[in-house]
């Protein structure tokens, strides 16, 4: 349904079937048709195997291999390459074995490892800067696989979705397979409503199901997004006297996973002179309850309080300049159309100075001079 998608979005099958031909699988079609769900059309990729050809259950490290051999993209491989490890990590701790002694099965399968490398490349086509997820809607029931009838969702969809919010709506069907799940949990930067953007396209991915309660779709949505320069947030703070500094950065990470727009400490003192933090959080009202409910949990924090701030913010976007060292991008800021701020990203810097073998600072210096080239 991914794959249905961002072909059904403007993705070219064509190149993906180029790149899908150079990993070492045989007897397998990868074809796309449209389709009619209601009222709503869209695209069902289909992987078909020929029934002659003998699909094996697979080891992690087979897979490595295939993926090194291929012509993928650096980044296509290590992408696929990481959500394979991931759904390897999974099996083993359901099988209480380890990563090199797990079997896949149904992921293993040529279908499968079609539909996870041909999703990774697709979407690493369209160069994005960030995906959002909604809520996963998993289905309920069982589910016949190759360890037999097992709930819904499936222990392994389970796992993999863990942090990520889910529901089921009632329907008795697997509606997130583990490729999904995998695949949604690796790329997705923050799970929640649909941010305030420009929409640029969309797609429709069918899926094998005829379900009379929904169309059986999974849709994707382009678009760019545009900071509003005037906007209402919630700030969710709480002070802690009484906790292992080193939790902080977990607490931290989920907190901005879960769509947290800053997160920062400040140390401050509290009853009886005790040196403490206070945490402080800007959501937005969509994402308060999530984001306290993580304060909750990942603190030693008994309760947290909320009030409403404005913020203002430059329009914002992305350009590329050419240093002596490589590529960096700029963050562009505008008032009222005008370019008024211009700064490297750091990340870009720093990657750029490990491979080079050169300070950062050497790196952000060239590149913040063009930064300000871009304001004149």
């Amino acid at each position: 349904m991914i794959l249905g998608a961002l072909i059904d979005l403007g993705v070219d099958p064509g190149k993906i079937r180029k790149v899908l031909a150079t990993l070492d699988l045989k007897g397998y079609k990868l074809q796309t048709r449209k389709v009619q769900r209601g009222r709503i059309s869209g695209t069902k990729a289909q992987v078909n195997v020929e029934k002659s050809s003998h699909q094996k259950a697979r080891k992690y490290s087979d897979i490595k291999k295939l993926l090194a051999s291929s012509d993928l993209s650096s980044a296509s491989k290590k992408n696929a390459q990481e959500i394979f490890k991931h759904i390897a990590r999974v099996e083993a701790e359901i099988h209480k074995t380890t990563i090199e002694k797990i079997h896949f099965h149904e992921v293993g399968a040529v279908d499968s490892i079609v539909d996870i490398v041909g999703g990774v490349v697709a979407i690493e086509s369209l160069k994005l800067d960030r995906i959002y997820a909604s809520p996963l809607n998993v289905g309920e029931g069982f589910v016949e696989c190759a360890h037999g009838y097992l709930p819904v969702p499936a222990p392994a969809t389970l796992k993999l979705l863990k942090g990520v919010p889910i529901f089921s709506s009632g329907v008795k069907k697997e509606l997130t397979t583990p490729t999904g799940a995998a695949m949604i949990g690796f790329y997705a930067d923050h799970f929640g409503s649909l941010p305030t953007m420009k929409i640029i396209d969309d797609g429709y991915g069918a899926g094998d199901h005829i379900i009379p309660e929904m169309p059986n779709m999974l849709r994707v949505v382009l678009g760019e997004i545009h900071e509003e320069t005037g906007e209402e947030l919630v700030m969710i703070e709480t002070n802690i006297d009484d906790m292992n500094p080193e939790l902080y950065e977990g607490a931290m990470d989920s907190l901005f996973k879960a769509g947290a727009l800053d997160v920062f400490l400040i140390p401050i003192i509290m009853k009886k002179s005790r040196p403490a933090n206070k945490i402080s959080v800007l959501s937005t009202e969509s994402d308060k309850q999530a984001l306290t409910e993580i304060l909750l949990q990942e603190t030693s924090s008994f309760g947290v309080r909320y009030y409403k701030v404005g913020r203002t913010v430059l329009e914002r976007e992305m350009k590329t300049v050419n240093t002596s060292w490589g590529s960096i991008k700029i963050k562009i800021g505008k008032l009222n159309g005008k370019i008024i701020q211009a700064s490297p990203e750091y990340e870009d810097c720093k990657k750029l100075s490990i491979k080079k073998k050169v300070s950062v600072k050497t790196i952000y210096d060239e590149a913040h001079s063009l930064a300000v080239e871009l304001i004149k």
